[in-house]
């Protein structure tokens, strides 16, 4: 699930504009998402062009879709020319269909209903313990994702972009040359083995997730010139997990769900493991205290979205030991994600 940007009001403000800031930090979010549905940015891509020229070809009303502009102007997306005509920042061509980092494929994910509109129950969620999102949907997430393949694809794009500076980082922090078979269990599209392959010459990989998700990734592996060395296989970590790895890699994968599913998706990993496998975690470990973290506001989103949460690292120490591993250290990386860990007791 995602990284939501933490919140970066002035501490010399009065206290409550910094709080109005907070309350109205959205009405940034929307106007950018209603670009990104537009595909504003492509339009753009070939030159200036003004709002009556462009109305036709998004669908739009022109006078409105110029205060829209005027307004993206105004956050550093567009620049306003001669004649009421906008041109593309660096800002704004990250913005187009393709572009390193995907950020439009991330905005248009947490812009839309399915997501955004899990957070509108907020406060349901607190009161009851239970998501946002199943009192939208009338399902949990994940099965929300497998009903509608379009919407599965483009978040598993969103992960990559709002990810992407992880793989990396964690394929440098952590020695996994010493592995002969490294399993991503629920590695969806295989970003991050792919970095982990690309980095490490030795080991091989195994990609495994359900159906509709890593029918995306043979394109991505073939991209990242390591298809060779990945087998995909194909089910639900709920039921099994390929055996046989000396590395089970689990990335964002234990935070999107509660105690006892994650007991079960290690226990399952736990019985397909090599003798002295390692278990290795990759999410973001809860600093103690009143420390600032992306993990802090992510957790949020875990509560409304897919009912799960993030944890420190007594959090994980707990958890593990509940399903016989021992964790032996957790390693930071030049990212917001630390690996965690973890051998067989």
């Amino acid at each position: 699930m995602t990284e939501p940007e933490q919140h970066s009001s002035s501490p010399s403000l009065p206290p409550h504009v910094q709080l109005i800031q907070m309350g109205t930090a959205y009405w940034a979010s929307r106007v950018v998402y209603a670009a990104a549905k537009l595909g504003l940015a492509d339009q753009l891509k070939s030159g200036t062009k003004s709002a009556d020229e462009l109305a036709g070809a998004i669908g739009a009303h022109a006078p409105t879709l110029h205060r829209l502009m005027r307004t993206l102007a105004s956050l550093g997306i567009l620049t306003e020319r001669t004649e009421r005509r906008f041109a593309l920042t660096d800002l704004g061509q990250a913005l187009t269909t393709g572009a390193p980092g995907s950020a439009r494929a991330t905005l248009l994910t947490v812009g839309s209903y399915w997501f955004d509109g899990s957070f509108d129950h907020i406060v349901h969620s607190v009161q009851t313990g239970e998501t946002g999102f199943e009192k939208v949907q009338g399902m949990p997430v994940f099965e929300y994702l497998a009903q509608h393949p379009d919407d599965a694809s483009l978040f598993s794009e969103t992960m990559v972009g709002i990810h992407g500076e992880e793989p990396p980082a964690v394929a440098a922090a952590y020695d996994f040359s010493t592995f002969e078979t490294v399993v991503d269990v629920g590695g969806a599209t295989g970003n991050m083995l792919a970095a982990i392959l690309t980095r490490h010459a030795g080991p091989r990989g195994i990609l495994f997730d359900r159906s509709h998700v890593v029918g995306d990734a043979p394109a991505l592996l073939q991209s990242k010139g390591v298809i060779d060395r990945v087998t995909i296989e194909a089910g639900d970590f709920f039921d099994t997990v390929p055996a046989g790895g000396n590395a089970y890699l689990l990335s964002h994968i234990l935070h999107d769900w509660g105690e006892d599913q994650c007991l079960k998706i290690l226990g399952h990993v736990r019985k397909a493991m090599k003798p002295g496998g390692h278990l290795l975690i990759v999410e973001m470990v809860l600093p103690a205290g009143d420390a600032p973290h992306p993990g802090k506001m992510l957790d949020m989103v875990m509560l409304v979205l897919p009912g799960g949460q993030e944890r420190t690292e007594a959090e994980y120490r707990s958890l593990l030991s509940k399903a016989d591993f021992r964790l032996t250290r957790v390693v930071p990386t030049d990212s917001a994600v630390s690996v965690i860990e973890g051998v067989q007791i």
